[in-house]
């Protein structure tokens, strides 16, 4: 499996099915299929699939607040996992965020998930803060992460 074979494209609602399963898959506490159906036909929001041999392998997406992004996930199928899915579909991400000239991206991680962090460190992120008992599942502290995409200090 190359990044090549790999194909992130903007996610359809013929993709829903799919992503659900991965949603509910990847998530102790999973997004609805309502809820996931509105944020893919919201303005200012963008979600991806990344498809491997036509199959949607993985999903990410992310808000468009003003200034800046919030990634709200990243799920892969844990049968395409440590095939460069995810870092494919966050490179898409960072690539909207520059397109919509974006001043920085932010998102929170578990602090148990060594793996997403790493990923998100690779594409530039700094862990800026943590939130504590951030999630409901089992009041798990998440790390804040940022990748300032236009340096703060030309932000005025």
């Amino acid at each position: 499996m190359t990044k090549a074979d790999i194909r992130v494209r903007e996610m359809r609602y013929e993709d829903l099915d799919e992503v659900m399963k991965i949603e509910n898959a990847c998530f102790a506490v999973p997004w609805s299929r309502q809820s996931m159906q509105e944020e893919l036909f919201s303005l200012m929001k963008y979600y991806y699939t990344a498809l491997i041999d036509g199959k949607v392998a993985g999903y990410g997406g992310m808000w468009h607040v003003v200034t800046e992004g919030h990634i709200t996930n990243i799920a892969v199928a844990p049968q395409y996992r440590r095939m460069g899915v995810g870092d494919a579909i966050v490179g898409k991400i960072m690539q909207t965020a520059e397109e919509k000239e974006m001043l920085g991206v932010t998102l929170e991680v578990r602090v148990s998930n060594i793996a997403a962090k790493n990923l998100y460190e690779k594409h530039g992120f700094v862990v800026t803060g943590e939130r504590k008992k951030y999630y409901s599942d089992n009041n798990e502290d998440a790390y804040l992460m940022w990748n300032y995409l236009i340096p703060m200090e030309e932000w005025l």
